[in-house]
């Protein structure tokens, strides 16, 4: 069974599931590293926070869809993409959120988040 990761914040919490066949050293690096509890960012319709967690570029992919939470090496950063946005630079995207994503829509810049293990 995929390990899933938990996201929470404000008054909610979703679920992702880890890619582990897509990007394994990057699945591996962020679990051990969890929990993880940050003031998030917003940038255009991404959530990010800073991480410390130091992962070199894996299959990385210019591109996102919605409910994708990625790895940004340059970061070093979290990311959550709940919208159109697209990263700055390529991405691990190393988890999925399947339902829920639009909770973030109602985050703000300052927020306290916290990802944990499922």
């Amino acid at each position: 069974m995929p390990r899933r990761i938990r996201i929470s914040c404000r008054d909610f919490s979703v679920e992702a599931e880890l890619l582990e066949r897509e990007r394994p050293q990057t699945c591996d690096a962020i679990w051990k590293a969890l929990p993880l509890e940050a003031e998030l960012e917003i940038w255009k319709e991404e959530v990010y926070f800073d991480i410390p967690v130091r992962i070199p570029p894996e299959n990385p992919t210019p591109s996102t869809q919605t409910g994708d939470v990625a790895y940004w090496p340059e970061g070093p950063g979290f990311c959550i993409f709940f919208g159109r946005s697209q990263p700055l630079s390529p991405v691990n995207t190393f988890a999925k959120i399947k339902q829920g994503i639009e909770n973030f829509r109602k985050v703000k810049t300052g927020d306290k988040i916290k990802v944990e293990r499922a």
